[in-house]
């Protein structure tokens, strides 16, 4: 949802699935991919239609958009989570509700690569615990990136995010991230969340395991 010039809607996939190391992701998205592998131990790589083979990204080009929007695999990983330098500012609200705002900031590696990156203030629900906003703070501490949490959807027994505003506030333009069907409890191969199955189709799931929202 640029500032100026049309909408643009872009229609992907993710697959995820439990790794030794950290959640995997596999996404897809406007003829990208990428493998995504989330904390304790971070990593990504990626992989542009045509590509003999993935290659792996570094945490300071995690930071860079996929497909034009304003999602990044930094977004989809949320490295901060365990950033162990961080202050505690108290109570906030946050859509009408209390969340307690944290400060993180970046180790010296990300820091040293990304200086523009100061810290990531992060919302926490004080009735769900759970993550509701996520502000990147540029050189002045102010917000230049908000991620927030808009929507719920429960399938089954599991509760699942279903929308995500990313609003940049250097460019004013912004990307909505949508769930608009998923299919759970699946037996995914290990195999294909391999960096070097990258570049080869992801598994196929059935029609009917699928529950459109």
């Amino acid at each position: 949802m640029p500032r100026r010039g049309p909408e643009r809607v872009l229609k992907g996939e993710m697959f995820g699935r439990r790794g030794d190391l950290g959640p995997l992701t596999r996404l897809s998205v406007a003829g990208e991919r990428r493998l995504i592998q989330g904390v304790p131990f971070p990593a990504a790589w990626a992989a542009p239609d045509g590509a003999a083979a993935a290659q792996p990204l570094s945490a300071a080009a995690g930071l860079e958009p996929i497909a034009g929007t304003d999602l990044t695999v930094f977004d989809l990983q949320m490295p901060f989570l365990q950033w162990s330098d961080f202050v505690y500012e108290g109570l906030a609200r946050n859509r009408g509700r209390p969340a307690h705002s944290f400060v993180l900031y970046p180790p010296a590696d990300l820091a040293a690569a990304r200086p523009e990156l100061t810290g990531v203030r992060i919302l926490i629900d004080t009735q769900y615990q759970a993550m509701v906003q996520a502000a990147l703070l540029g050189p002045k501490g102010e917000p230049e990136k908000t991620i927030t949490v808009l929507d719920l959807k429960k399938s089954g027994d599991q509760w699942l995010v279903k929308s995500i505003d990313l609003r940049n506030h250097v460019t004013r333009d912004k990307t909505r991230f949508q769930v608009t069907a998923a299919a759970l409890n699946l037996d995914l191969p290990p195999e294909a969340f391999a960096p070097e199955q990258l570049t080869s189709p992801p598994p196929l799931v059935p029609a009917e395991q699928i529950e459109r929202f």
